[in-house]
C-alpha cells in the first residue's frame, strides 16, 4: 500500500512533470528532422487561442525553439542568472513568506510545465501530420 501511494505522489512531484516535459521536448526534437519546415505554420491547441504564453504569437519553429530552450535551461541551468533576486533574498526581504512563495511558485511550475508538455506532444504530432507520416507511434 506504500508503494501505491508513493508512486501517487511522485506522479504529482515536480521532478516527474519536469522528466515529462524533457521526454516531450526530446521525442519532439528526435522527430522533427528539418525544423524550418515549422516556419509560418501555426499551432493551435481547443482552447489555447494559439497563444501558449498569452497574447505571443509564434510560428510552430518559434515553438519549437523555445521548448528546446526551456529544457537546455532545465538540464544545464540558466546560464546569465539572475543575482538580483538572490541579492533580495538574502537581505532578508519577504523570508518569512518564503514557505508561501515557493508554494505559489511550486503550482505555478508545475502548471507551466504541463502546458509545455503538452505543447511538444502537440507539436510533434502536427509535424508528424505536415510531413504525412500520421501513422508514427505516439
Amino acid at each position: 500500500m506504500m508503494q501505491i501511494a508513493d508512486s501517487y505522489h511522485q506522479k504529482h512531484s515536480l521532478l516527474h512533470a519536469m522528466n515529462r516535459f524533457i521526454g516531450a521536448v526530446s521525442n519532439m526534437d528526435q522527430t522533427v528532422m528539418v525544423p524550418s519546415l515549422l516556419r509560418d505554420v501555426r499551432l493551435e491547441e481547443e482552447g489555447d487561442g494559439g497563444g501558449l504564453l498569452g497574447a505571443v504569437d509564434r510560428d510552430m519553429f518559434g515553438y519549437y525553439l523555445l521548448l528546446k530552450n526551456i529544457r537546455n535551461d532545465i538540464e544545464w541551468g540558466v546560464l546569465q542568472g539572475d543575482e538580483r533576486k538572490k541579492d533580495k533574498l538574502e537581505e532578508g526581504e519577504g523570508q518569512e513568506d518564503l514557505e508561501k512563495l515557493f508554494h505559489y511558485h511550486l503550482c505555478g511550475l508545475h502548471t507551466v510545465l504541463g502546458k509545455l508538455t503538452r505543447k511538444a506532444n502537440l507539436l510533434t504530432n502536427r509535424y508528424k501530420e505536415e510531413i504525412g507520416v500520421a501513422s508514427w507511434g505516439h
